[in-house]
């Protein structure tokens, strides 16, 4: 590489990575090292040259795996970064651009050398990478071999928690989240979940662990800032002409720098610099989330999670009774701003979930908020685009919402909530409907989606809660809403009679051979389980609210054959009682009103007969209410995701797909 600009093309014949990865080991006060990481390089600029770069880094890999061990020239340029890293914060004081850019560039080397080392070797073997002993004289001897693995770690961490996030430093703090990514990344290459190792227990119990609350606070705050890549032309300014920094930063701005805008890497998908210009805010997340989900030790919690469930608002003055472990405080409203701004990323939508389930003070501030729309919305519209999306992220909206509707505030609250003009919502005209509304027909649909395409019955369970939480608190449906509950109804009532239909006409088929009735018999089970569900849904919302919901009654009597054939069904007859009630007492009325009545006078009827109605005549049943409950091993199902997630979304990091166990080409 050289002071000189390269090209992917030429890493293969480049004299100092030749130098670098050959059988001479170089002493670390040699010009050699400072010529290395001078260089400027053409970066990718399409997204799939992430992968010409990986490709030309491998091989250049391999052989320094079969010589450092006698050259110890890894270990070196591992020590020349360190040296470096122990005046970064001076440097970023004193505007030290080159200082900064040639340890970026030591950073930049090792990284890609990492990324092979750990596709190609276990732990150990990457440790004696780490590990040679006797080095060329000259040498500087400050850091014990057997540490420096950890000391590499150590420093990361503290680069990233230490180092102010500049234009002249967003690089140098990228590289570090981004190699202590790589670090993690042996998970991908294993099918079970690593549960203990090397790197794991550096990063959980050693130099590391003290900096843990203010890794989690800085990664938070790269989040939350959305800072955009800088442009190289403000990063390398010359203050006096023709100097040796205006020389070096004509190359650096057209080269160098490109690596880190974003220009060829990203997803797979194609994410450019204009679909995805926050590369630090991106990778911080994804570091953020790896951190969170590693599993707990043997003996030891995982103090990454400690710190993500128990943080404080700024605001926040009270003193804990007792002081949790790594528990520190950041700005809820900026955090709260970010993340409603944020949530086409699948990886933005676990952190809420995260920070929803286990952080009980997020959780609190969120539901006080008189702006949930700003957070409902976006995940109404992750719902309804359900075809175009992976089933992680629907699972992940939906189970947000579950935890949302178990507290009555917020059923209450989003009926309350008027909104004009979604102009997502393609299926009808919706001028002006209530968030609560939106809410039931965004869910109903999910539902319906499922039952004609997945068929997963845990993305039905949990709609289905979804809606039972909100029932009792059902406000002014939307004329539409109230159309579409007795529409899925429907639905479901004509799925249930053709599975009856199918088990009966198999049976005499059979003639007495019963084989091929179970599975009707389950898709019959699963039928009258979902239809007993929504009848408790309409019980509740009629037992709790009739007199808010006209247009539920008014839906309800427009249909109310649908309901003849499970008056006598022995699933439904108890909960029937009071639809039973409610449909003769109003049809009772309407016929008193006489015939050919007008829309209006028939909600007319309705309204007055609601306020009529005894509430003592409807037969109480308990309260619905279901929380959300993690699985019991949830790993098996996080792990996975999160790790899909790097490998499509960490920007400038390219894996192949061989080789890759954690999960399926098909999931990742």
């Amino acid at each position: 590489m050289g002071a000189n600009t390269s090209h992917v093309s030429d890493l293969a014949d480049n004299p100092s990575l030749k130098t670098l990865v050959g059988t001479e080991p170089m002493s670390e006060n040699d010009p050699f090292w400072n010529q290395l990481i001078s260089f400027t390089f053409i970066s990718p600029t399409s997204s799939g040259d992430s992968k010409l770069l990986e490709e030309a880094v491998v091989p250049l890999a391999k052989i320094l795996i079969q010589n450092n061990l006698r050259t110890g020239n890894f270990g070196a340029l591992v020590r020349i970064f360190l040296g470096r890293t122990k005046e970064l914060k001076i440097s970023t004081e004193c505007q030290d651009q080159l200082f900064i850019w040639q340890a970026h560039n030591a950073l930049f080397m090792i990284r890609c050398l990492l990324k092979v080392f750990i596709r190609e070797m276990n732990e150990d073997e990457l440790h004696l990478q780490f590990s040679y002993q006797e080095r060329a004289p000259g040498s500087c001897g400050e850091t014990s071999s057997q540490s420096l693995l950890e000391e590499l770690l150590s420093n990361l961490v503290h680069l990233i928690v230490e180092v102010p996030l500049l234009d002249i430093t967003y690089s140098i703090l990228f590289e570090a989240v981004t190699t202590l990514l790589v670090f993690f990344s042996y998970q991908l290459f294993h099918k079970d979940i690593l549960r203990d190792g090397l790197i794991y227990r550096h990063i959980m119990k050693g130099r590391c662990l003290s900096l843990t609350s203010r890794l989690v606070k800085t990664l938070l705050y790269n989040f939350i800032r959305q800072e955009k890549c800088p442009p190289a032309t403000h990063i390398f300014e010359s203050k006096d002409e023709g100097g040796l920094l205006y020389g070096l930063a004509s190359g650096v701005a057209s080269g160098l720098w490109s690596v880190f805008t974003l220009g060829g890497s990203g997803s797979k998908a194609g994410v450019d610099q204009e679909h995805n210009p926050l590369p630090l805010s991106n990778q911080s997340l994804l570091l953020l989330l790896v951190l969170a989900n590693l599993t707990d030790g043997p003996d030891w919690p995982n103090p990454y999670r400690q710190a993500i469930t128990s943080f404080r608002n700024t605001q926040d003055t009270s003193s804990l009774s007792v002081e949790q472990p790594h528990t520190f405080q950041i700005n809820f409203n900026s955090l709260y701003t970010a993340l409603c701004e944020q949530q086409r990323s699948d990886q933005a939508t676990l952190l809420l979930y995260t920070l929803l389930h286990q952080n009980a003070n997020m959780r609190t501030y969120m539901l006080s908020r008189t702006d949930m729309e700003n957070l409902v919305l976006p995940i109404l519209e992750i719902l309804y685009h359900v075809e175009d999306r992976n089933s992680h992220h629907v699972y992940m909206a939906l189970i947000i919402l579950l935890i949302l509707t178990e507290d009555d505030t917020f059923n209450r609250s989003i009926h309350e909530v008027v909104l004009k003009n979604i102009s997502w919502y393609t299926e009808r005209s919706l001028t002006e409907i209530s968030l609560g509304s939106l809410l039931i027909l965004v869910v109903i649909r999910t539902i319906q989606f499922n039952m004609t395409r997945t068929r997963d019955k845990y993305l039905h369970t949990n709609c289905l809660a979804a809606l039972a939480n909100m029932s009792a608190q059902f406000r002014c449906l939307h004329q539409y809403a109230a159309q579409r509950i007795i529409s899925l109804f429907a639905l479901l009532s004509k799925k249930h009679n053709k599975v009856l239909e199918q088990a009966t006409q198999s049976l005499r088929g059979r003639r007495g051979d019963s084989s091929a009735l179970p599975d009707y018999a389950q898709d019959l089970n699963v039928i009258e389980e979902v239809i007993r569900m929504m009848l408790e849904i309409i019980n509740s919302c009629l037992s709790n609210s009739l007199h808010h919901n006209p247009n539920l009654v008014y839906a309800l009597l427009y249909k109310r054959e649908l309901f003849e054939q499970f008056r006598t069904h022995p699933s439904f007859q108890d909960i029937m009682q009071n639809l039973d009630t409610v449909i003769s007492f109003f049809s009772h009325r309407l016929e008193q009103a006489g015939s050919d009545l007008s829309v209006e006078r028939v909600q007319e009827v309705i309204m007055k007969g609601a306020q009529a109605l005894p509430t003592d005549r409807l037969k109480k049943f308990p309260e619905l209410k279901f929380k959300y409950v993690e699985e019991e091993q949830p790993e098996d199902f996080f792990i996975p995701y999160v790790w899909s997630l790097v490998f499509n979304s960490g920007v400038g990091l390219h894996w192949s797909p061989h080789g890759i166990e954690l999960f399926s080409m098909d999931s990742g």
